[in-house]
């Protein structure tokens, strides 16, 4: 019985890229070719400084794979005598596991830093460009649909499509507190999710609660803080990649070996005991910097309305 549980409604959109290699490259727009008006025998090369001669320029940006793993190791002996009661023991410990494989993914997926941890890969937070960041300075700002406002004016890589909000769970309450102030949700408001289940929506948008963005971002100077009003949030909005590579946001995993791998080890040399090692070779693309963005210093007051 899982007692171990964090909400991620985002995961089951979120789309995933095999790659060759262990790393993936690609290219960013930095300048657009010159061109210049001209009348009729105009040299293009002295015209205008030559501007209808220069070329585009492009900064490149490499997403590397990282692997999250870990060893089941189960002694034989408990093997061979606990697993009469229909739960077979290697394969509790293989899941448990997997399951941590997992939720290590989505931990990195919002707040992995590679400047920090040289083994992880970059998640949202990092990711998200200094000029796509709604940030409130020593002030806090409460969670509100002007703020969702802003969020939608900065993601413009699809032609002003935005495919998600993520936030978490107290935010998403607060979202709600600001329905139930206007008379209730109505339909418009939610999105259906492939699933089947329902989430909230802003402007079309899902809203998806994600409890792995933290409530606990610290602000040096708050003005008028009171009652753990320092510990602020972050919600995130953008869009997801459509295979193209060149929108937003996507996992990326192996070609080869696509997602988590169970791979049976053996028998350990100096014990009696069988492993089985557990791994996933992973990472996060943002293709588009302008696929993605964020507003810090997000307190929302959670009282009812």
């Amino acid at each position: 019985i899982e007692q171990i549980v964090t909400v991620n409604q985002m995961f089951e959109v979120l789309p995933f890229d095999g790659i060759d290699g262990n790393a993936l490259a690609y290219n960013r727009e930095n300048a657009l070719g010159g061109v210049i008006t001209a009348g009729v025998g105009t040299d293009l090369a002295t015209a205008q400084s030559g501007q209808a001669k220069q070329a585009a320029t492009f900064t490149q940006t490499t997403s590397t794979l990282t692997k999250i793993i870990g060893d089941a190791e189960v002694d034989n002996l408990i093997q061979a005598t606990r697993s009469s009661d229909g739960n077979d023991q290697e394969a509790v410990q293989v899941a448990s596991k997997a399951k941590e494989v997992g939720r290590t993914y989505q931990r990195l997926l919002i707040t992995g830093n590679s400047a920090t941890e040289a083994t992880e890969f970059d998640g949202l937070d990092t990711l998200t460009a200094a000029g796509q960041t709604i940030t409130g300075g020593a002030d806090v700002r409460a969670y509100s649909f002007a703020l969702l406002d802003e969020l939608i004016s900065l993601v413009i890589d699809k032609d002003g499509q935005v495919d998600y909000f993520a936030a978490n769970d107290r935010e998403i309450r607060n979202h709600h507190r600001l329905l139930r102030a206007l008379g209730g949700a109505t339909p418009s408001d939610t999105v259906e999710l492939p699933s089947g289940n329902e989430v909230p929506a802003y402007r079309g948008t899902p809203l998806f609660r994600n409890d792995y963005i933290p409530t606990t971002q610290q602000v040096s100077a708050v003005t008028g803080a009171s009652n753990g009003e320092n510990l602020q949030s972050i919600v995130f909005a953008g869009t997801l990649d459509d295979g193209s590579r060149t929108h937003g946001i996507a996992g990326l995993t192996a070609a080869n070996e696509s997602g988590i791998q169970v791979v049976p080890v053996g028998e350990k040399e100096d014990a009696d005991e069988t492993i089985t090692r557990i791994r996933w070779y992973c990472s996060l693309a943002n293709f588009s910097q302008l696929g993605l963005a964020k507003a810090n210093s997000i307190f929302g007051f959670e009282q009812d309305v």
